[in-house]
């Protein structure tokens, strides 16, 4: 059931995160706020294919 997604920050596009999301439970995108590395701060990540 649950299945593995990559989260891409939204303003640099670099796919930092990876984690595991149950795909009947949740059929939207996953939308969480994260540090990215490149950008060098918080940023919305959203899950990605």
């Amino acid at each position: 059931m649950r299945e593995l997604i990559t989260i891409a920050c939204t303003e640099c596009k670099n796919r930092n995160y990876h984690s595991t999301k149950n795909k009947k439970k949740n059929t939207d995108r996953i939308e969480l706020s994260k540090f990215c590395r490149s950008c060098r701060k918080h940023t919305l990540h959203r899950e990605t294919k």
